[in-house]
């Protein structure tokens, strides 16, 4: 199977490396409004060869669009207008907006809409790493709209990527990927802007930032290019969570301005039952 990978960067590249190395795919097309990424895949050996779009969707069996999903959107319409029986998929963080896009497309059912659960902070071919996706989840939206064919296809590529596929409503994935994604990003984000504005002294924070603050702060280094998309097209759920996650700062400054150290106590209590879960 030849794979056309549309937006070479950490997940693209990532799927590149596991597909070809699992032996889901034979041959690797990369496809990128940067040629600069492009190059870099075939050099490191990501891809087999690069090539523009028209000539990446005529030459594929399987086409993975991993662009931010601004450029998704641009670009997935021309997409289906130029596939004949080729599995589209993409691989955004955001799935509503997409399946609205193209729900009364002539070759709707050729496409399938997914959101492989996993990533790192980094960002381009450089970021890419095997084994990025093994245990992990894959959400595939709306699945009655896309054709037995196009989910077998999709089925089996995350199954050689070793993912746990869920499925779900693109609106209601919206809702969830607000609250367990998209709000860590705005949370770190926000934490990076205090620290950096409150702590002029760099080496300070070299010096005694500890493992919470790293863990925490990590995701402040993801891409902006990538996530300002995100949170626009994902605005209403995102302010929601964003509404919420502020009522719970606000609990936590009243405790502590207060001084009512039992009402802490039962905050910080109340959060320790997430490990239950994670």
């Amino acid at each position: 199977m030849t794979v056309t990978i549309i937006g070479i960067g950490l997940i693209g590249g990532s799927m590149a490396i596991d597909l070809k190395k699992r032996g889901f795919a034979d041959k690797i097309i990369a496809v990128d409004a940067n040629k600069l990424h492009t190059e870099t895949a075939k050099n490191i050996g990501l891809a087999d060869e690069t090539s523009d779009l028209t000539e990446g969707i005529q030459k594929a069996d399987f086409i993975i669009v991993a662009t931010p999903v601004d450029a998704t959107h641009k670009l997935l319409v021309h997409i289906l207008d130029t596939v004949t029986n080729q599995t589209v998929i993409d691989v955004c963080s955001t799935k509503y907006g997409i399946c609205e896009l193209i729900k009364n497309h002539p070759k709707r059912k050729n496409f399938v809409a997914s959101h492989p659960m996993a990533g790192t902070e980094y960002s381009g071919p450089w970021a890419a790493i095997s084994h990025l996706f093994d245990g992990k989840s894959t959400i595939i939206c709306n699945k009655e709209e896309s054709s037995e064919k196009a989910l077998k296809d999709t089925e089996d590529l995350y199954g050689a990527l070793n993912m746990r596929i869920i499925h779900m409503e693109a609106k209601a994935h919206d809702v969830h990927a607000a609250y367990v994604s998209h709000i860590s990003h705005i949370s770190s984000f926000a934490l990076a802007l205090t620290v950096l504005e409150k702590e002029k002294n760099e080496k300070h924070i070299f010096n005694m930032a500890g493992g919470g603050f790293r863990s925490t702060v990590r995701l402040a280094k993801s891409s902006s290019d990538m996530w300002t998309p995100i949170f626009s097209q994902n605005k209403t759920n995102v302010i929601d969570v964003i509404d919420t996650y502020i009522e719970k700062l606000q609990a936590f400054k009243q405790g502590i301005l207060s001084g009512n150290n039992s009402e802490i106590k039962d905050l910080i209590e109340d959060a320790n039952k997430i490990k239950r879960i994670v």
